[in-house]
């Protein structure tokens, strides 16, 4: 995947946040609601939240409101994810329900980790560390769109490797309540977003498409590649196919069949997603984003801006620096 991955999670400002750390027993359930809804409450300069579980201890199921999937049963040193934000339940029993709770959830300057005691009554116990991860989902993140509902690694897969590590430096944080702990741990729930991708690009069957797909195919993994690292290039379809090594009819095909799009419409969509990172995170003047991502001139980067996301550059910016503030 070369570092094209490390590029998109840097452009799309992901970062961790909120950790809960829960203790249940027999018989309980937890319903998270969608993030819409607790995005402003928890991460509000982030556009979309996702939440992800490790079970450290116990077993327990997570299944999706309101769509059709079986519930997936975690066990311990499992790591799941909800990368759509959806809303879901985890529960001791699959097919349990319980109305959302926002009461529990903490705003963004809360201190961490927050505890939850979910007493059942019963002998067996589960015991889960929580968190959640906020990102831009415009104008363009392609990792959001290509990875399934619930990405789901098991704990067995990884023996001696990092998860079962996060698993047990993240229960030290939660437990000792170190000075700075909460920071520690939304770091490494970053960490563990970036593992569990990767873990789950290296599961997929080799014929499989899509973004991720495309990544470990050698020929569109090249352009790809290229084409995150090196934005501002004045890439042409003939350039992009003779550094993948392909003929430019071969390679066109090639790299729409696995990500979707053509690769100069892929090009013009990333770049403008780089450039509204720098208008949220930086002072650099329009013009100067504009000539960093390879447009012409900062109106015909003004136009394309506009025309994909709604608004100007500068309304862009001054609407998510209104929302910071």
């Amino acid at each position: 995947m070369n570092d094209t991955l490390s590029e998109v999670l840097k452009a799309v400002r992901l970062k961790g946040a909120v950790f809960f750390d829960v203790d249940a027993s027999v018989p309980w359930v937890a319903e998270a609601p969608g993030s819409g809804v607790v995005a402003p409450t928890i991460m509000p300069d982030s556009e979309h939240v996702m939440e992800y579980h490790v079970v450290t201890s116990g077993r327990c199921w997570a299944q999706i409101v309101g769509r059709k999937l079986d519930p997936v049963l975690l066990e311990a040193g499992d790591v799941v994810a909800f990368p759509q934000g959806d809303a879901h339940v985890l529960s001791s029993n699959p097919g349990m329900r319980a109305a959302p709770d926002l009461s529990g959830f903490p705003d963004a300057k809360a201190s961490l980790p927050v505890l939850f005691n979910l007493d059942g009554g019963g002998a067996e116990r589960a015991h889960i560390v929580c968190g959640f991860l906020g990102c831009d989902a415009r104008p363009f993140n392609p990792l959001l769109e290509a990875l399934p509902p619930i990405p789901h690694i098991r704990g067995s897969h990884a023996e001696d490797g990092w998860l079962r590590q996060f698993t047990r430096f993240a229960v030290m944080e939660a437990n000792e309540k170190r000075m700075g702990g909460g920071g520690i741990l939304s770091k490494l729930g970053e960490l563990m977003f970036v593992d569990l991708v990767r873990r789950y690009v290296e599961s997929l069957p080799q014929e499989s498409r899509g973004w991720l797909g495309g990544l470990r195919d050698r020929h569109t993994g090249r352009a790809l590649h290229l084409i995150h690292t090196q934005p501002r290039r004045d890439w042409t379809l003939e350039g992009l196919a003779k550094e993948a090594g392909l003929s430019r009819s071969s390679f066109a095909e090639r790299f729409t069949g696995y990500v979707g799009m053509p690769p100069i419409q892929y090009l013009q969509k990333w770049r403008l997603q780089m450039a509204a990172s720098r208008l949220c995170e930086g002072n650099a003047t329009i013009a100067v984003i504009a000539a960093d991502i390879g447009y012409e001139s900062e109106a015909a980067f003004s136009r394309a801006f506009k025309r994909v996301i709604g608004e100007s550059p500068a309304d862009w910016r001054n609407s998510r620096t209104a929302g910071r503030q």
